[in-house]
């Protein structure tokens, strides 16, 4: 699948970030639904720092292959800091990476609540040095918008985990 000429760029970023540092990468995805790992993927000879991606959609599949307690997910609900922070802990765990990012949001059109509305979104980095996390509320976008959104700011962290930033 072509991916637009900004998410291919966030990639090329990322990969060449990565190899100038000796990192590799791993994805864990729920409402972008792997497109992160697609968009590294996409790029030929990404192979060298693309360990693997889970799409974690369910709760239970955060909980069978991230490894995300749960307890977490019952007392915050999938869509928080918690989470995300737990999703790239067990992602960079399960692919032994370097780095992981998580995205876990509601992107709508429907699923979302007054506490959660749909456009917010949690991401998280998981490094050597420790997690980064990231919320945005991205209001009232299309689906398709919020999800190429999430792509990008998940690019942008896995470069700025892999240059050290």
């Amino acid at each position: 699948m072509p991916f637009d000429s900004e998410i291919t760029q966030h990639a090329i970023a990322v990969l060449e970030a990565c190899r100038a540092r000796g990192a590799t990468v791993a994805t864990v995805e729920s409402c972008t639904g792997g497109l992160v790992g697609g968009a590294l993927t996409a790029i030929p000879g990404s192979s060298d720092v693309v360990m693997g991606g889970l799409i974690t959609y369910s709760n239970a599949a955060k909980t069978a292959l991230a490894g995300v307690p749960d307890d977490l997910l019952a007392i915050h609900g999938a869509v928080s800091e918690p989470v995300a922070r737990a999703m790239a802990a067990g992602g960079r765990a399960a692919l032994a990476s370097s780095l992981a990012v998580s995205i876990t949001g509601v992107a709508g059109p429907g699923g979302g609540s007054e506490a959660k509305p749909v456009g917010l979104v949690h991401f998280a980095c998981a490094g050597p040095v420790g997690t980064v996390h990231r919320e945005r509320r991205f209001g009232p976008l299309s689906r398709d918008e919020i999800r190429r959104l999430s792509v990008l700011i998940a690019l942008d962290m896995l470069r700025e985990g892999a240059s050290g930033a």
